[in-house]
C-alpha cells in the first residue's frame, strides 16, 4: 500500500527517559511552495532533540514533513509551525530546528528555531577532545 502525506506524528515511549541524549536528524529532501508565486522551496531540515517521555516515529515524521509539499507558506512560518508541533506531540526537555532552505532570487534563508521545557537545564557538557598536559607541549 502506498503511503500518503498527513499531519499525524506518532511517538513511541523513550527507552532511556531517565537520562539526556541528544537525537539529531537531516531531512535534505523538504519541500513548500512560496506563498506569493507558487514556485517551489526546498530546504534541509536539522532537528535536534533531547527527549523526555516520547520519540517521534522516523515514518510517521516523513509523511508528516512530505505534508508541507503543497501548502503556500513563509520560510519563517513553516520552520515555527514544525517546531510547534513537533514540540506539542514529543515535549521534549529541549528542541531545535534549523531549516536551510536553498537560493531564491540569490538569496540563502536559514531558520532557526528552539524550544526548551520549562525548569529544564542541561547538563555541562564534557569535551572530549585534547586532554593533553600543557607541560607535554612542546613548540
Amino acid at each position: 500500500m502506498t503511503s500518503k502525506p498527513n499531519k499525524i506524528l506518532e511517538t513511541f515511549p523513550n527507552p532511556f527517559a531517565d537520562r539526556d541524549y541528544h537525537i539529531h536528524m537531516e531531512i535534505p529532501e523538504f519541500t513548500c511552495l512560496c506563498p506569493k508565486t507558487g514556485q517551489p522551496d526546498f530546504a534541509t531540515l536539522i532537528f535536534d532533540y533531547i527527549p523526555d517521555r516520547k520519540c517521534v516515529e522516523l515514518k510517521s515524521l516523513k509523511l508528516y514533513i512530505w505534508s508541507f509539499r503543497n501548502e503556500g507558506v513563509f520560510h519563517e512560518a513553516v520552520t515555527n509551525t514544525i517546531l510547534d508541533e513537533l514540540t506539542s506531540t514529543l515535549k521534549p526537555r529541549y528542541a531545535r530546528l534549523i531549516a536551510k532552505f536553498y537560493v531564491r532570487g540569490g538569496i540563502f534563508t536559514n531558520v532557526t528555531v528552539e524550544y526548551r521545557k520549562k525548569n529544564w537545564k542541561p547538563k555541562p557538557t564534557i569535551s572530549l577532545l585534547d586532554f593533553r598536559s600543557q607541560s607535554n607541549i612542546r613548540e
